[in-house]
């Protein structure tokens, strides 16, 4: 019976729908797979020795979710395979080659979207349309990527960036909404990072009790942002299972192209639009999958 490690940054949601796509391939927990299972809570320094654990353990595959854990197990480990999701560029996180193709021992999926910067800050003008600066809330811990793709989009629409780092597990987010405050930020934007995505709920109230607009990721949607858009980090890591299953049942990592995984969707949440005293358009709720009120 194969083994396999299975290691997230931030929560534990996405790994459940890793196992799920394990089942619906053929893999059942405790009948025809084991699992080891390691959560950092937006913990990134522990990463590596999770990965380290995974090795000694004698896994047979390890799937991750996000680059910075991607790279944790790329660094112990050349030999055992490694599936990763939600990487917003592997070529740039040294996750794959300079033509995208898989890297020795590991494959994976990208969510990255170019358009999903550009749509948030669309759906943020669109209920506060003389918005001058928003705020990206990122994870210190992780690359800069994501940072700067939304930095640019911001840039190209006329519209201020102001990055504000913070560290997990236990982030300082008082001081953050501070500095949001004192630079004068009209709305905010929460990258899918793992610290945030540990927090979100308390980042959500934060954001409410600042009277700021908020965009945040799909897989946050429950968290009480205002907008919630992008591809389902579940759906990522659902979708990562079919590549572990191949690989399990013989294929090597090097012949599975790294692959991109969109599924856009969009959340309003019509109790956080009210307690901020903003109406949404028309054709923005029309668009979305999901309304909460």
């Amino acid at each position: 019976m194969p083994t396999v490690g299975i290691m997230a940054a931030g929560t534990l949601g996405p790994l459940e729908n890793f196992k799920a796509g394990m089942r619906d391939c053929g893999f059942i927990e405790r009948e025809t797979v084991r699992y080891e299972l390691r959560v950092a809570h937006g913990d990134s320094d522990r990463l590596l020795g999770f990965a380290g654990e995974l090795v000694r353990a004698s896994v047979d595959l390890i799937a991750v979710v996000g680059a910075v854990t991607a790279r944790a197990a790329r660094t112990v480990t050349r030999d055992i395979p490694i599936v990763y999701a939600v990487v917003v560029d592997p070529v740039s996180d040294g996750l794959a080659t300079v033509s995208r193709q898989p890297l020795g021992n590991m494959t994976g999926m990208t969510t990255y979207d170019p358009d999903q910067a550009r749509m948030h800050i669309a759906l943020l003008r669109s209920v506060k349309p003389d918005l001058a600066r928003i705020a990206l809330l990122a994870d210190s811990g992780v690359s800069n990527c994501l940072t700067q793709v939304h930095s640019s989009a911001m840039q190209e629409a006329g519209v201020r960036p102001q990055v504000v780092r913070i560290a997990g597990p236990d982030p300082d987010l008082i001081d953050a909404f501070a500095a949001m405050q004192r630079e004068g930020t009209d709305a905010l934007v929460v990258l899918e990072h793992p610290v945030n995505g540990a927090n979100a709920a308390r980042i959500a109230e934060l954001a409410l009790a600042h009277c700021l607009p908020t965009g945040v990721a799909r897989a946050q949607a429950d968290a009480g942002g205002l907008f919630a858009y992008g591809t389902s980090l579940r759906g990522a890591a659902y979708q990562m299972a079919g590549y572990a299953s191949r690989i399990l049942r013989g294929t090597e990592p090097s012949d599975l192209p790294v692959e991109t995984f969109h599924c856009t969707e969009l959340v309003v949440n019509m109790r956080t639009a009210r307690n901020l005293g903003l109406t949404v358009p028309p054709d923005i709720l029309t668009r979305a999958v999901c309304l909460i009120d």
